[in-house]
Order: structure tokens, then C-alpha cells, then sequence
């Protein structure tokens, strides 16, 4: 399993774009977001970390890539960043 931190990820807009973009790269890979604390978890069945990480961010997001001890919960900004969310 892949984690990456999406800061820049903050509504349900925001996971859809991101699971259609790694969709794009990797039909089969397994998808889990956790909205809260800005997570992205992949399990690929073809693509790699680098892949993944590109696919990101070209669909208009910074991801970084983290190992799964490293993950600690951070406050939840205020605000939308791509106009879906309210």
C-alpha cells in the first residue's frame, strides 16, 4: 500500500478528481481517501510510486509521498480549493 499526504485535498470533489487520475494510470489499483487527515492510499496492481505520484499531480495537486508510522493527523484548513466544496 502507497500513502501520500494531499494537503491541498480538502472536499469530496477533491478525492473523486484524485481517484479518476490514478484510475487513469492504473485501472485496477484500490483507492482509499481519508478526507480528514488529507490521505491518499493506493494499492497499484501496475503502476509505480513515481507513476502514481505524477498522476497526481498533474490533476492540480501536491502529493507526498509517506510511510504509513510517518502519518499524523493536522488540522483541517478552512476554505475550498477547487470550487466544488463550500
Amino acid at each position: 500500500m502507497l500513502t501520500y499526504r494531499v494537503d491541498d485535498m480538502t472536499c469530496g470533489h477533491c478525492a473523486s478528481t484524485i481517484t479518476k487520475a490514478v484510475r487513469a494510470v492504473d485501472a485496477g489499483a484500490k483507492v482509499d481517501i481519508d478526507l480528514a487527515q488529507h490521505l491518499v492510499m493506493v494499492e497499484p496492481t501496475e503502476a509505480d510510486v513515481q507513476e502514481l505520484s505524477d498522476a497526481i499531480a498533474e490533476a492540480g495537486y501536491t502529493p507526498v509521498a509517506v510511510q504509513s508510522a510517518t502519518v499524523v493527523a493536522k488540522p483541517a484548513k478552512a476554505g475550498g480549493c477547487c470550487g466544488g466544496c463550500g
